[in-house]
């Protein structure tokens, strides 16, 4: 393995999305912390300078890479953290490492999920597990595919921090000559955007594999960003404009792109997939799947009209016929 270096950021994580931080940083860092699960992944890397699971054409230079399978060393060894795990595994990937690993630690979420054990987006799961304070927890989201930053397409990410000096440093961290940042202090509305957006991308995949055309698309992702905008203005009531690229921009391009793993994953369960039958095809996880559920639990506390949500919700878990319920969905769209 490489030395394993004192660095400024560190990625946790060894799939598209932290492939791609990896790659970001490394236009801008000496040395990057990388973490990975897999053993046999980090061997490969270090013989090949690729990962071999995901965006295998993006070649490192392993002179700027510090990487290990060994998380608490790769925690201990780093100031800025940023986790890009799946929601659903994040509970079980950190539930080892003791809480004084944190201690002066920022983290960034790179996460587009909810954990499902608590129902808790991914800076309030590091709030209470980790115990660090919400002005050194931030986010980095859309709109952007992992897969475009591997091709240098010129793409825009958003760094949402209550710490505007923190949520800058990251935000020239990360910028390039393919991606452009903005920075936000609205950690929360941001996070559970997010979230959501992967939630519509899998109504419209649903109503692409169905059959449905651009105009009723167009009718569906104009209705999802209100119900995004209704959500969250309850749940963290400030000032923000949700016409934004970290809101409207996100939603688009996950329900939209051909690139997005909840759109294909919603498409499947249009054409008729079972929701088993998707999952086994997909090689990646559809963040969707799981944040239904979670959103649906999170909006019994504030009863906010989500008749999209609601219908994804009857149709992945109740198992009510896709054709049936995008029917009834329809005549409540406007």
């Amino acid at each position: 393995m490489s030395d394993l270096q004192k660095t400024k950021f560190a990625v946790i994580g060894g799939g598209s999305w932290a492939t791609a931080i990896v790659k970001l940083l490394s236009n801008t860092q000496q040395k990057v912390g990388w973490w990975m699960r897999n053993e046999n992944a980090v061997s490969h890397l270090l013989e090949f300078k690729h990962n071999p699971n995901y965006l295998q054409s993006v070649a490192f230079d392993l002179t700027k890479l510090s990487i290990s399978s060994d998380l608490e060393t790769i925690i201990s060894n780093t100031e800025i953290v940023i986790i890009a795990t799946p929601a659903a595994f994040l509970s079980k990937t950190f539930e080892i490492l003791p809480e004084k690993l944190w201690e002066n630690k920022i983290v960034f979420s790179a996460v587009k999920g909810i954990i499902p054990e608590s129902n808790l987006i991914p800076a309030e799961f590091i709030h209470q597990t980790f115990k660090v304070p919400f002005s050194k927890i931030g986010i980095i989201c859309g709109p952007c595919h992992a897969e475009e930053v591997a091709m240098e397409r010129l793409s825009y990410l958003t760094i949402g921090c209550s710490t505007a000096e923190i949520a800058t440093e990251m935000a020239a961290a990360l910028a390039c000559r393919y991606i452009k940042t903005t920075i936000s202090d609205d950690l929360i509305g941001t996070e559970i955007s997010a979230v959501l957006k992967n939630v519509y991308a899998l109504a419209a995949g649903i109503c692409y594999g169905l059959g449905y055309g651009d105009n009723f698309q167009a009718v569906l992702v104009s209705n999802a960003i209100q119900e995004i905008e209704r959500f969250i203005d309850v749940v963290s009531p400030i000032h923000r404009d949700t016409k934004s690229s970290a809101y409207l921009g996100d939603l688009l391009v996950t329900a939209y792109s051909n690139f997005s793993r909840n759109r294909t994953f919603g498409f499947m369960i249009g054409k008729g997939y079972s929701v088993k039958s998707a999952q086994l095809e997909m090689n990646m996880i559809a963040e969707g799947y799981f944040a239904t559920k979670c959103l649906m639990e999170m909006n019994k506390k504030y009863q906010v009209e989500m008749p999209i949500l609601t219908a994804v919700y009857h149709i992945l878990y109740e198992r009510i016929s896709p054709i049936m319920e995008i029917k009834i969905l329809s005549d409540k769209l406007s």
